[in-house]
């Protein structure tokens, strides 16, 4: 998996939202010249050990305009505090795509805790990704409680299995395969090569997926390197149709472990693309029986990819460690956001949300049309549910259900029977996922 990491705007608790702080911290935009010491603090503020200058690597990222660093003054002018930000495409339930902000690299060093600079990072970036027209904004969420302050909600959960090969039995006969396909073993040139157009077809077809850059390839397949972080050689196959056309993905590491002279090898799946249930069905066999190999670890997959099924003995799956929540969303603009997404069921439903930074507050009439087509206007109405902009991220691709929320006391229910209402208004036929820190 991929490692985590000016103008006047809006600002939450009350905080100087100028630039500084009023303790000799200065928050600007870095300079390229300034990315040493942005990789240094960064370093610091993820409690990694800084065992070489990542410059280049970040060069390779940069944007002006894009990354903030907070400096102390009275320190001679050290970084104490970091935040970046890129746009990406997000998939949202349909398959219509729409850009977003997606914020990483966010510290702040130990020595500088509780001094609202990750609050005036925040308000910043969020005011100018709503100016450049981003719908919403994304991150991975290192702790629980920090990002619902902002206005984020946990949108995705990471997903995986362990599989005990004795006691699944491998797959099921008679599972449906591609007649003619084939799968090859392939080097990570080619992965560079092949992967980017069948990811770029998958992610269209999976909401909560995002964009993969050129550099995100280059990255993970070993051909640029961030100190710090170790990169070995994973194996990759590709699967093709009759016709030679890619339909799927996997790379996956063996970890190489013997019990005397009795092999027990894991095989840790890190990334999986199949544009169809053959192609999944042929990886997985492929996967399932490979020599020496004892148990198949599957790191990501979504909620309701039906892997277990496919085994002979579904109790032989377990759930991996990484089911969690994992991507988080703020909306930026509501009518924007739900105007471009597909609903479940012909309904309207009246919100109010509240949101401190005034993004979406207000009460918005949802409404979808038999076709799957809706749409979020302003509206004077009676309000039929009471929730905050956090609740409503969690609610946009689907990641929760209304009803379980009201039962946690995280959304009120104005009209009896509107939960349920809501919920029909926004079931979706796949929930959401992304496999890709950023």
């Amino acid at each position: 998996m991929p490692w985590r990491e000016g103008p006047s705007y809006r600002g939450w608790m009350g905080k100087d939202v100028h630039g500084r702080t009023g303790q000799d911290i200065d928050i600007r935009y870095i300079t390229e010249d300034e990315i040493p010491l942005w990789d240094r603090a960064v370093a610091r503020g993820f409690m990694r050990p800084h065992v070489a200058d990542g410059s280049e690597f970040r060069r390779l990222q940069f944007e002006p305009g894009r990354w903030f660093g907070a400096f102390d003054e009275s320190d001679g002018g050290r970084c104490v505090a970091t935040f970046r930000s890129f746009d990406t495409e997000l998939t949202v339930p349909g398959g219509a795509t729409f850009q977003v902000d997606a914020i990483t690299g966010v510290t702040v060093n130990a020595t500088h805790r509780r001094r609202g600079l990750l609050t005036t990072m925040m308000s910043r970036d969020l005011e100018a990704a709503r100016e450049r027209g981003s719908a919403a904004a994304i991150l991975i969420a290192a702790e629980y409680n920090i990002y619902g302050r902002y206005g984020f909600g946990p949108a995705t959960r990471g997903n995986g299995w362990n599989i005990d090969l004795a006691r699944a039995g491998g797959l099921r006969a008679g599972l449906p395969e591609t007649p003619g396909g084939r799968i090859d073993f392939v080097t990570m040139e080619e992965v560079r090569k092949f992967g980017p157009e069948l990811h770029e077809r998958w992610r269209l077809t999976q909401p909560g997926a995002i964009g993969r850059t050129p550099l995100w390839w280059r990255l993970q397949t070993g051909e640029v390197t961030l100190p710090g972080f170790d990169w070995k050689e994973p194996f990759a196959a590709l699967h093709r149709d009759a016709e030679g056309d890619v339909t799927g993905l996997i790379v996956y590491r063996v970890d190489d472990n013997w019990d005397g002279g009795y092999p027990n090898c894991t095989l840790t799946v890190a990334s999986f693309l199949a544009l169809d249930r053959a192609t999944a069905t042929a990886l997985w066999r492929f996967a399932l029986s490979v020599d020496w190999v004892r148990k198949v670890v599957v790191e990501y997959l979504g909620q309701d990819d039906p892997l277990p099924l496919l085994l002979n003995d579904p109790r032989g799956a377990t759930p991996h460690a990484e089911d969690y929540d994992f991507m988080w969303l703020r909306l930026l603009d509501v009518p924007a956001a739900f105007g471009a997404r597909t609903y479940g069921a012909p309904g309207r439903v009246v919100l109010q949300v509240s949101d401190p930074a005034g993004y979406a507050e207000g009460r918005w009439a949802l409404e979808a049309a038999a076709d799957g087509t809706g749409r979020c206007t302003a509206t004077d109405d009676a309000p039929d549910l009471e929730l905050g902009v956090s609740e409503l991220g969690s609610l946009y691709l689907g990641a929760e259900t209304v009803s379980r929320l009201a039962a946690a006391s995280l959304v009120t229910e104005l009209r009896p029977g509107a939960a349920a209402d809501a919920d029909l208004l926004l079931r979706t036929p796949l929930r959401a996922f992304n496999p890709d820190g950023f």
